[in-house]
């Protein structure tokens, strides 16, 4: 996903491997990017690039004119089954599939493929987007005879959303229609006419009716506004001060005491670049050559990250989806005029190196001469080797803002990333300044980097730089590829290299919470996913901990942090790159951050956790099967209590948790596929099972209860519900703490079994529980608080409960 796909490593690690030692040698000690990249690209083969075009070939990026028809047809019968969400993507892929060339901008088949998506957003209640299909499809020649229908699904939009005095027009209009052709069937005929008088019903009913979702979107980004902007920090608030230290670099520290919840970093990530998913080559495994899975590529805006079923697609590939036109015009300003054509081998080489590739590309908007001087003056420089303080200083040095001396005084050099004035900006000199750690990498990565980078810029060249100058007019652009500066490519290809190494330590998942299950489900199931990869200059200054100070969540492309804990005056501002002491165990933490960030963590957690006996974590912990208590010990375990003789081996217990696993996987399949009964029944037996010899607060523990509750909502037996679903929430506490964002997930889960049951005084102390917790991590205007500020609004409409007298 980040690096290339397994075959070109494979291939490239192989080639490395058949180099001669003096060759390898001579790339391992090379002492800068430049002798990295050059003395690689000069081993790319004519054959190593073939061998990748056959696997770029292998993702369908482009136009294809077969297609459209399988897509429509697959679309129809998702609508039949009433899977809108699925019809909507599937009628998008049919004009994503269709070039201009194939069929004209106007024609009837684009016409009744927007007429069929703005039918299946209609049923989601997408009426904003259904309405700009609806606009779509009569701008592209919808038929004639098919008009009523289309104007009928407009006018009931508007009145849903509201806009009455239009949907008044629309009626109006749609009349004029029947008065001028008398000549439709009485049948149809009859059933528009009931159907427009019962739109005019509505309209007397709802001539107060307002829009509110555009006025909760518009609070959600007030709310995510900082309050004092830092004058030092560009996307920081004023609550938090920029350091640097020999040792660990550049780092946040806070100016004032600051409180749970306090918005800190609100930054849209310099570039971001959405990930793939679930896509695969056709040499994988096919039903079909066209996939009618739905994969995050089809369903967020490849330039925004907004979730969009009624995608717009580029003109030129089938890859590339848009939440609007304006989003697809900006990208192809930015960088998608050189990307489009690109498309599969982007695909094979990875995140990374696309990023990389999309890097550069800005850069030619901001001072392109100067990014020039730098990038030419990378080939000469012998520091970017040397270890990390000892960089900063070179670097400084470098570009004209080194140590100096003006009367008789030492003046420090400013730092790293920070303008002439001393400010770091979200900009390209900041990205530009994040460290590659170029001698931590093994040769063997510095060797597949440079080469796919190499081959990324053959494609380039073989273009004749043709696509860098398209369709844009700014001279700086020019600069940019102009002979004086850059006579080849190589610069940029040293410049994507850096940015290539830089991404592994520097790299921010942009993330989102998805729903998981039907719509059907009463309790909502969520799940953090992947949905981005993105560089963020100022986040990227927050430094790791495995028990961080601070929460991080995004809307779109913005990433905010938010303390999640107080923070006193002149303490360090703390961001988790990942491996968090919630989610796994000191020495595999401290393996991940050493081998993907190349340094020992010392924080409170990790420091503490290994003094700790060897008994694991709770929520990993085994028990003696005769009195409960917790089983210690490395191979044999035994029991923790002095009065107990229990002992057991590992391996026993391991193999009995693996078996466990697979019976709550069999129960979950069948709670999927509706058999409550028999999901239950095999659900207590896992429970039964578990309390033989695992802790109380053991995950798998939490899953059981966890599966228990969902099978009785689904029955309607809210309050056995309920109690499942608290002995969940103990092992979430246990795990991830009181005021985790996990906890605040359950108790949104916990309210929502509360309010189906109308158990009101839970519901309310539980709504309570849960918006506070996620208010510190999300802010005020999050959907799911919007959500529980609902339930707590009807729970206090409710007429009281009528008291019998006392008898």
């Amino acid at each position: 996903m980040d690096l290339p796909v397994d075959e070109w490593k494979s291939y490239l690690l192989e080639k490395w491997s058949l180099l001669p030692i003096s060759i390898q040698l001579t790339i391992s000690t090379a002492e800068t990017l430049s002798d990295i990249f050059l003395q690689s690209s000069s081993l790319l083969l004519p054959k190593d690039e073939m061998f990748l075009k056959r696997l770029s070939r292998g993702y369908l990026v482009g136009k294809d004119p077969e297609a459209p028809l399988f897509y429509r047809e697959e679309g129809n019968k998702k609508f039949q089954e009433k899977d809108y969400t699925g019809a909507a993507v599937l009628y998008s892929k049919v004009k994503h599939s269709q070039g201009v060339s194939h069929s004209g901008p106007n024609t009837e088949d684009i016409a009744l493929c927007y007429a069929n998506r703005s039918a299946a957003l209609f049923h989601l209640g997408q009426y904003e987007m259904c309405l700009k299909d609806i606009i779509r499809a009569q701008t592209h020649g919808y038929p004639e005879r098919l008009q009523p229908k289309i104007m009928l699904r407009k006018a009931e939009c508007l009145v849903t959303l509201g806009r009455l005095q239009e949907a008044s027009q629309t009626i109006r209009d749609l009349e004029s229609n029947f008065t001028a052709k008398p000549t439709v069937a009485d049948s149809p005929f009859q059933i528009l006419q009931r159907n427009l008088h019962h739109l005019k019903m509505k309209i007397q009913e709802k001539k107060n009716l307002t829009e509110t979702f555009p006025a909760a979107l518009a609070k959600a980004f007030e709310d995510m506004d900082l309050r004092d902007e830092n004058e030092q920090i560009s996307s920081a608030s004023s609550s938090v001060s920029l350091c640097t230290d020999p040792l660990k670099g550049r780092y946040l520290v806070a100016t004032k005491d600051i409180l749970p919840g306090e918005l800190l970093i609100k930054e849209a990530a310099f570039v971001s670049v959405l990930t793939p998913g679930e896509m695969q080559p056709l040499h994988q495994p096919l039903d079909s050559k066209w996939s009618t899975r739905v994969t995050n590529g089809d369903i967020y805006c490849h330039q925004c990250l907004k979730h969009t079923l009624a995608t717009v697609p580029c003109g030129g590939c089938s890859y590339a989806k848009y939440c609007s036109q304006e989003c697809m015009q900006q990208a192809w300003e930015l960088y998608h005029s050189i990307e489009c054509s690109l498309g599969g081998l982007l695909l094979t080489l990875g995140v990374f190196c696309h990023m990389a590739l999309r890097l550069t590309l800005l850069a030619r908007f901001e001072d392109v001469g100067e990014i020039i001087r730098k990038l030419c003056d990378e080939t000469s420089r012998k520091d970017i080797c040397l270890p990390e303080n000892k960089i900063m200083v070179k670097t400084l040095k470098y570009y004209g803002q080194g140590e100096s001396e003006e009367n008789g005084k030492i003046i420090q050099p400013p730092i790293p990333g920070c303008d002439v004035n001393g400010k770091y900006e979200n900009n390209y000199y900041a990205v530009f300044n994040l460290l590659p750690h170029t001698e931590n990498h093994s040769p063997e990565h510095k060797f597949l980097c440079a080469l796919s980078v190499s081959a990324l810029c053959r494609q380039l060249e073989a273009a004749s730089l043709q696509a860098l100058t398209a369709g844009l007019k700014s001279s700086k652009l020019k600069a940019a590829v102009s002979p004086e500066f850059c006579p080849d490519l190589d610069i940029w290809g040293v410049a994507m290299l850096r940015h290539m190494l830089q991404l592994q330590c520097n790299a921010q998942a942009i993330t989102t919470i998805q729903q998981t299950g039907s719509k059907e489900n009463i309790i909502t199931d969520s799940r953090q996913v992947r949905l981005a990869t993105g560089v963020f200059p100022v986040v990227s200054l927050l430094n790791h901990s495995c028990s961080p100070n601070t929460s991080v969540s995004f809307i779109s492309t913005v990433a905010t942090i938010r303390a999640s804990q107080q923070i006193r005056k002149g303490q360090e501002i703390l961001h988790c790159y990942g491996p968090h002491e919630s989610r796994m165990g000191v020495a595999e933490r401290q393996r991940k951050l050493r081998s993907q960030y190349f340094f020992d963590c010392t924080c409170p957690a990790c420091q503490t956790e290994a003094h700790r006996m060897a008994a694991g974590p709770r929520w990993e912990a085994f028990c003696c099967n005769s009195c409960r208590a917790p089983m210690q010990g490395d191979d044999v375990l035994s029991c923790g209590n002095r009065s107990c003789t229990e002992s057991i081996s590992r391996d026993h217990l391991v193999s009995r948790l693996q078996d466990l696993q697979q019976q709550v996987e069999m129960a979950q399949k069948l709670l999927r596929n509706g058999k409550l009964e028999q999901a239950i029944g095999r659900l207590l037996g896992c429970r039964h099972d578990a309390e033989s010899f695992l802790s109380a607060e053991h995950t798998m523990v939490g899953e059981i209860e966890d599966g228990l509750a969902r099978a009785y909502a689904a029955l309607g037996d809210w309050q056995k519900s309920a109690t499942h679903l608290q002995k969940s929430l103990q092992v979430v506490e246990v795990r991830h703490g009181p005021c985790s964002v996990e906890m605040g997930h359950e108790l949104f889960k916990l309210a929502q079994i509360f309010f189906s049951g109308f158990a009101i005084p839970e519901a309310l102390n539980t709504i309570q529980k849960a918006e506070k917790v996620l208010s510190v991590h999300y802010g005020p205007w999050h959907d799911d608080i919007q959500e529980l500020r609902k339930m707590k609004s009807c729970l206090l409409d409710l007429p009281p409960i009528p008291v019998g007298p006392s008898v």
